[in-house]
């Protein structure tokens, strides 16, 4: 790391308290050295990534990191800070922090040299070494790899004596790791095993070998959003616990820097699978037929050694994992990632909305392609189309009724899919391939026996439930090959048919029709506190869970083949909220631009676009560099918005489209109305509240921390005089 770093890139007694004056610190530093051209459009890549997943690593470490257009070459800054800083560490405050900046554009052998940097992080004796340095030159140097940490004069228990109070994860005594130091610093190679891996003996549960006497082999994928730190450093930790545990552990880094392969035979010869990822693992497919364990990124640098006694654990019972998980490369209603299928280390509540929403994220194409068909037959044939013949026996090409008609069935046959695609998915989310045939079947049982969504939800549930059962019994070798093709769907089909028709169907369909009694009784003051509800749910974190709540309250209301006006109106209410937030950041950037930095002034272009789409998520942006202006904003626009829509009652048939459905919907003058509404409030209350930020001496007092006044996102502003 040659020029990455050097001593005016370190500050070995940072004055900041928070993650974002630390980065503010740091990145000036960078500035200074013109590796940085715009500081403020920098640290909101920065607060960006920091909100896609906190940076903060066990063993007292925060890495904020980003790929940013405003870094001109690949430079990092560290900084060490005695009482620490609260980068989302689950064991506490880190008090080394490292900032790395990575061009939009940086090439393989840059990112290749940081991603060396990520898998020190994993050496003790590095870090030792790092909180022991008295002077910028050496530190820079031990990070560049010049120095080792052997070359470093570490106090005995420099170690453990160093972390800042309220840290969990302690390190090794400075004699321990000193003493390995000149093998594991810059090579990243890990400590040669203890010696009773070495005899023969087993450290963590689990077979060390094979079935027929060879070591046993893992493959391992790493994954992160940026793929710069947290995707090495999952390697090193998982390369290490295999080693420690006496196996054969190979992993394949899917950064930045690009990826390069596994060969096609250490994958075949694998004994079992780790994918420790934030984003889509490429070319996932290869992995199928694999005992497989499926977490983050940072249970992957946190808890490798449980991840590998786990991955054995699953192939000693023969559990076999097939496909790739759902949403892996499958967009949300409004342009958000769905989350992979949930893994070891995340609760159960995770865990569940990652399996409801991977079942929502395949259905809603379904809703998409029905409800625009059946919204276009509607416009071409009439308000009695849905009561016209099959096309197939009276269809006459010169008729605008018939092609109304043609258009409307086609949309109902579509919304036939939805439910067993919803509950096939969900089952798809917990068990992967096995779970899609009784999830299909339990999803159609719904549609049968009338229970519709909720029926969908619990068929996709138990289905997956069943065949993860399944899954755990430990099965004969002989007889494992046809357990996903004939075994696991026919035990499990006949057990989720059983319960949908005998137990549990008729309840949920009581309940599916009582829901949808309530909402088509909803009129007058009961609906316009709806709508307001269901605003401020899509302006809340604009993509995020609780906006994925309202929505898919909205498309289960619409998901059936003739939907109540009240329905339609929940659906309209929704979308109009979910608009707000992009075209009042692009109305407040036009307006009032000298209120934001030059890099949000360019965003606020594009947010135009993504709003008028009805795409949420562009003004998140926004939401990172100023959360506390932007989001109550946005929240009392969307609010608006909602109630107004419900008031002047709007319908919409389609889930998404924003403006360019316009035509569909019912009452689209007010409809506009309403969302211009929103876009008002949100963009007043944004101007106003930056403005006082501007101009209040009090304000700028009471965030400054040293170096200027920090706003909550670490936008640095002149301190009022």
């Amino acid at each position: 790391m040659s020029e990455m770093i050097t001593a005016d890139l370190v500050d070995l007694d940072l004055s900041a308290d928070t993650k974002e004056a630390a980065a503010r610190a740091l990145a000036e530093r960078m500035a200074a050295l013109g590796r940085v051209t715009d500081l403020d459009g920098f640290l909101a890549d920065v607060a960006a990534r920091e909100a896609q997943m906190p940076t903060g690593l066990d063993g007292g470490i925060g890495i904020p990191h980003c790929r940013s257009e405003h870094v001109t070459e690949p430079t990092l800054a560290f900084g060490r800070k005695a009482a620490g800083i609260d980068f989302g560490a689950p064991d506490g405050p880190a008090d080394l922090i490292f900032l790395i900046a990575a061009p939009a554009g940086a090439d393989d052998a840059h990112l290749t040299i940081l991603s060396a940097l990520a898998r020190q992080l994993t050496n003790t004796a590095f870090t030792t070494a790092l909180r022991a340095v008295d002077d910028t030159e050496t530190a820079a140097a031990l990070i560049r790899g010049d120095r080792t940490p052997a070359s470093v004069d570490v106090p005995p228990g420099a170690g453990n004596a160093e972390r800042p109070e309220g840290s969990g994860a302690t390190e090794a005594g400075a004699a321990g790791a000193v003493a390995s130091a000149e093998d594991t610093a810059v090579s990243g190679t890990a400590p040669v095993p203890s010696a009773d891996v070495e005899d023969g003996s087993d450290p963590v549960p689990g077979a060390t070998a094979a079935p027929d006497g060879r070591p046993f082999r893992v493959v391992a994928v790493t994954s992160c959003p940026t793929g710069i730190a947290h995707t090495y450093m999952a390697a090193e930790s998982l390369e290490n616990a295999g080693r420690e545990a006496g196996i054969e552990l190979v992993v394949e880094t899917q950064g930045s820097a690009g990826f390069t392969r596994l060969d096609p035979a250490v994958i075949a010869a694998a004994d079992g699978v780790i994918l420790a990822h934030d984003v889509p693992v490429r070319e996932k497919e290869r992995f199928a037929g694999k005992p497989t364990v499926d977490v983050g990124v940072k249970a992957g640098i946190n808890r490798p050694a449980e991840l590998v006694a786990e991955v054995r654990e699953k192939a000693a019972r023969g559990e076999v994992t097939a496909g790739s998980a759902p949403g892996s490369a499958t967009g949300s209603a409004s342009g958000t990632p769905v989350e992979r299928t949930g893994g070891t280390g995340e609760g159960y509540g995770t865990r569940l909305r990652t399996w409801l929403m991977s079942g929502v994220s395949y259905m809603v194409p379904f809703v998409a392609a029905g409800g625009l068909l059946i919204a276009l037959g509607f416009a071409i044939g009439g308000w009695q189309v849905n009561k016209a013949p099959s096309v197939m026996d009276h269809f006459v090409w010169t008729q605008a009724d018939s092609w109304g008609a043609l258009l409307f069935q086609i949309g109902g046959v579509a919304f036939n899919f939805l439910i067993p695609v919803l509950a096939g998915y969900i089952a798809y989310g917990m068990a992967d391939r096995p779970g899609l045939v009784p999830g299909f079947v339990g999803g159609s049982i719904a549609l049968t026996i009338n229970a519709g969504f909720l029926g969908g939800l619990a068929a996709g549930l138990i289905a997956g439930g069943v065949v993860m059962a399944i899954q755990k019994v430990r099965i004969p070798a002989a007889v494992r090959g046809i357990m996903p093709v004939v075994v696991i769907p026919l035990i499990s089909s006949a057990v989720v048919g059983f319960l949908m028709f005998v137990v549990i169907g008729k309840p949920i369909a009581s309940a599916q029709k009582g829901m949808t009694d309530w909402l088509n009784g909803l009129t007058g003051a009961n609906a316009v506190l709806l709508g307001a509800l269901l605003g401020l749910m899509m302006c809340f974190d604009l993509g995020g869970p609780v906006n994925k709540v309202a929505y898919t309250f909205a498309t289960a209301g619409i998901a059936v083949a003739n939907p109540g006006d009240s329905a339609m109106k929940i659906m309209a209410a929704v979308m109009a909220a979910g608009m707000v937030p992009p075209l009042a950041m692009a109305l407040a950037t036009t307006v009032r631009a000298r209120l934001f930095t030059p890099t949000e002034r360019e965003n606020g272009k594009a947010a135009w676009v993504l709003g008028a789409s009805f795409i949420t998520e562009g003004a998140i942006p926004f939401a990172a560099a100023d959360p506390l202006r932007v989001i109550p904003s946005a929240m009392a626009g969307g609010a608006v918005t909602g109630a107004l829509s419900m008031t002047f009652g709007a319908t919409l048939r389609a889930p998404h489209g924003g403006i360019f459905v316009v035509p569909l919907i019912g009452n689209p003058f007010l409809y506009l109305i309403a969302v211009a509404a929103g876009v008002g409030v949100t963009t007043a209350l944004v101007v106003v509240l930056k403005g006082l930020r501007k101009r209040s001496p009090s304000s700028a007092g009471a965030e400054s921390t040293g170096t200027g006044a920090v706003s909550p996102a670490g936008s640095k502003e002149p301190v009022a005089a």
